[in-house]
């Protein structure tokens, strides 16, 4: 439980877990960069953007659908 604790006061920015998710999608981080990334990302915040980043994902993919059907 102390490990949680002392993972979500981690100090990255939400901006950089948000593009450390929006990379994770394409699947194209190098080694190293998942390790920093592993270190300095708060779990809460990769999870919000892990969210917020499928629902984006899900609205685009509507919107490219409705742009070719309609």
């Amino acid at each position: 439980m102390d490990e949680l604790k002392e993972a979500t006061k981690r100090r990255a920015s939400f901006a950089q877990t948000m593009k450390a998710v929006f990379w994770s999608f394409f699947g194209v981080r190098k080694g190293s960069d998942h390790d920093r990334d592993m270190a300095q990302l708060n779990p809460v915040h990769v999870i919000i953007a892990g969210v917020l980043g499928v629902v984006l994902f899900i609205v685009v993919l509507l919107l490219i659908v409705r742009a070719v059907v309609g």
